[in-house]
């Protein structure tokens, strides 16, 4: 069991990660040469020569083709006729614009000599096209061509480029015939055994077609031997989904605390509610005593003198919030005597937790503040009585 284990092919999550980006036209994905470059639609042109050959596209297509030791170990020209939107081994290759793509899908030339570059892969892997509609067969000298194709397995990484050129350049519908003939070689007549990892797991997938992905899989799994090895597809990556759910627990504890301290405040001691319980006592028993009086000019006063505590607490204590500081004042005046209770206690209580000032020194205050009421009070009796003896 353990020899089967070890033997068990695995698939790949980067390669299904890179075909994934190219079945859907490389999300995010941004030209950043100028559109008048163009230098793989020049170079199917027989403008330019690729790079560092110096060589042009017909001199390729005519004497290099059944020169298999040229195509074989010459590894710069393949990126030039089957050009992708991603770079290749040859940096002097440019990738392709999606600009540039439509504009070779418009140029007859360029469209005639990719077919005949592709035609040519095909033969130097053992393959021949035999229609118009992608279908492809084996080639007079296939048993030479595909032994060498099962050896030399770098070639395998050239037909996962080709096909993706073909979908790139408007030859979509060429590419599961091939896929389909290559899976029946490797798996029903086994003749290129060595290949049939690299099908399953990079071949099917440039199939941008989900549907044709799926036959070609169910295929696949019908002659795949032994069949308890047949693998649909690469598994989840197991690290990035542990390190997920290790990261959860955390974070719903650690964003309510950040939350809780922003926008809540802390819980008063009780000592401190009390003593505002009390202040606020004082307070109304000092608002009753000051209506009874019933002068306007006493309220005048009393606003006067309202004025006085909230500079007093300023003074005193540098952190005090003003907003908090005008609620002290409307607790002070005699306007809002028609409040309810509980409202004017709760606004005691505030002041004193956000300005931090002790409920004996605000009592001390509202104590002046009623002498200099009563006096006021008594200044006005008394002119009030001579007016009237004058009278």
């Amino acid at each position: 069991d353990g020899t089967e284990l070890t033997a068990k092919p695995k698939r790949s999550f980067y390669a299904a990660r890179d075909l994934y980006k190219y079945r859907h036209q490389y999300p995010n994905f941004k030209d950043l040469r100028y559109q008048n470059d163009l230098c793989n639609l020049r170079f199917y042109k027989n403008k330019i020569p690729f790079k560092p050959d110096g060589v042009y596209i017909e001199e390729v297509l005519n004497k290099w083709k059944g020169d298999y030791e040229k195509l074989e170990h010459n590894h710069t020209y393949i990126q030039w006729l089957f050009p992708l939107r991603e770079q290749g081994l040859n940096f002097y290759a440019k990738e392709l614009t999606t600009y540039e793509i439509e504009e070779f899908k418009k140029t007859k030339e360029a469209i005639r000599r990719f077919l005949l570059a592709y035609k040519m892969m095909l033969e130097f892997f053992g393959i021949k096209l035999i229609d118009k509609t992608g279908n492809v067969a084996r080639a007079a000298n296939w048993q030479e061509r595909f032994q060498h194709l099962n050896e030399s397995q770098h070639n395998y990484l050239r037909i996962t480029r080709i096909l993706k050129s073909l979908g790139e350049l408007g030859y979509e519908s060429f590419k599961s015939p091939l896929v389909k003939f290559i899976l029946h070689e490797a798996l029903v007549e086994d003749t290129i055994p060595n290949i049939k990892q690299s099908a399953l797991e990079y071949f099917v997938y440039t199939i941008r077609d989900r549907r044709e992905r799926r036959k070609l899989l169910r295929f696949a799994q019908q002659h795949y031997t032994p069949s308890e090895h047949f693998i649909w597809g690469p598994p989840r990556k197991q690290k990035s989904e542990g390190s997920k759910t290790n990261k959860k627990p955390a974070s719903p504890i650690s964003v309510p605390n950040s939350h809780i301290s922003k926008h809540k405040k802390p819980k008063e001691p009780k000592n401190t509610s009390s003593s505002g319980s009390s202040a606020g006592k004082t307070t109304e028993d000092r608002r009753v005593e000051l209506t009874k009086d019933g002068e306007e000019n006493d309220r005048n006063e009393q606003e006067i003198n309202c004025d006085a505590v909230r500079r007093n607490n300023n003074e005193k204590n540098s952190d005090t919030d003003t907003s908090q500081l005008s609620k002290s004042e409307e607790i002070h005046d005699t306007s809002d005597r028609k409040e309810d209770d509980s409202r004017s206690k709760g606004d005691d209580e505030n002041l004193n937790s956000d300005s931090g000032s002790h409920p004996g020194t605000i009592e001390k205050d509202l104590c002046n503040t009623e002498n200099s009421s009563n006096n006021v009070s008594a200044d006005l009796q008394d002119n009030f009585d001579k007016d009237t003896l004058s009278g």
